[in-house]
């Protein structure tokens, strides 16, 4: 089968496209799935400029999120049938293959039905994004309807469907972006306030909106710098949840605050096998697919590339300026 194998550590020129043996279900709880699309996330460019997750050989396929349709089936799997268009989050870390290819094949308890409404390009683009904003906004934000979150990089790939979300939770939403239009673009999503935050910050904005309040959740998903500043925009007693580490800084003003502060990383019930995290996942999935199916939610998909120009998604990506998604055709 056609994959796209990381050759070396190294910038995007690592990723070529080969042909490779199929996989095979080797487990009856297995299922084998032909891939229709593909994901790109800035996680797959992080690794492969600095390293698989496990100490394995390389070639490695990348690629965490898939959609494909259920071409074969385990002897003990009976979730799903032949013809099934699903979704899932799973691989791509380097042990088990990525997605990055036109077969793989995966034990059905991670897998979910993809929304009936949405393509296998939209359904690609979702999987790790939706499960990481949930997991910040709810399960370590404890968002509830009535309050305020600041939600950084909202036209990027988290921060678009994080603000969905948020809305759906029946919060206000601010949220900071970079151009005029991708304000229009996170207001079209359901954004109550976008803040420009060039060239001066978004400190004062943002208290100004909160009437020097607040937020009573921040959701960091940019770095260090922006963890720092988001502090003082920080209600008293509130949270403050990152994707990232914010390195060494000064907490007192967080600590006179009373902050809960959480880090959200969505990839650990993989990296360390907890099964019953991974569940978790799955049924975030399937109540995302019934949001969609309603007209809830909807991934914006800024790019799809075929399968063959996966370097080049990795480029559009290392800018730091796409919007929305980048997804693999394959």
């Amino acid at each position: 089968m056609k994959a796209i194998l990381m050759t070396a550590v190294g910038d995007a020129g690592v990723l070529k496209s080969q042909d490779i043996k199929e996989p095979e279900i080797s487990a009856g709880t297995q299922i084998k799935v032909r891939l229709q699309a593909a994901g790109v996330n800035p996680v797959d460019t992080k690794i492969r400029s600095n390293g698989l997750f496990y100490d394995q050989a390389l070639p490695a396929v990348l690629g965490c999120d898939g959609a494909g349709i259920v071409v074969e089936t385990g002897t003990k799997a009976g979730k799903f049938k032949t013809g099934d268009e699903v979704w899932f989050c799973n691989g791509g870390l380097g042990r088990e293959q990525g997605n990055y290819a036109e077969y793989t094949v995966i034990d059905e308890r991670w897998v979910s039905l993809m929304p009936k409404t949405f393509s296998f390009t939209q359904a690609a683009a979702c999987p790790l994004v939706l499960i990481t904003a949930w997991g910040a906004l709810f399960d370590r934000g404890g968002l509830q309807e009535g309050q305020t979150v600041l939600i950084h990089a909202g036209a990027g790939g988290v921060g678009h469907v994080a603000i969905q979300l948020a809305k759906l939770k029946g919060a206000r939403v601010i949220t900071t972006v970079n151009s005029t239009q991708k304000a229009e673009f996170v207001k079209s999503l359901g954004a109550d306030q976008a803040v420009n935050y060039t060239p001066n910050g978004f400190a004062e904005e943002v208290n100004d909106l909160t009437g020097g309040k607040g937020a009573d959740l921040v959701f960091d998903t940019v770095g260090a710098a922006v963890f720092k500043e988001s502090i003082a925009v920080t209600a008293h007693f509130g949270r403050l949840v990152t994707l990232l580490d914010p390195g060494e800084i000064n907490l007192s003003e967080a600590r006179m605050r009373n902050l809960l502060i959480g880090f959200e990383l969505m990839l650990t019930p993989m990296l360390r096998d907890l099964p019953e995290a991974r569940d978790k996942h799955v049924e975030i999935l399937n109540q995302c697919a019934q949001w969609a199916d309603k007209g809830l939610l909807k991934p914006h998909v800024s790019k799809q590339l075929p399968l063959e120009e996966a370097a080049v998604a990795h480029q559009l990506i290392e800018t730091g300026h796409t919007s929305g998604k980048i997804v693999l055709s394959v």
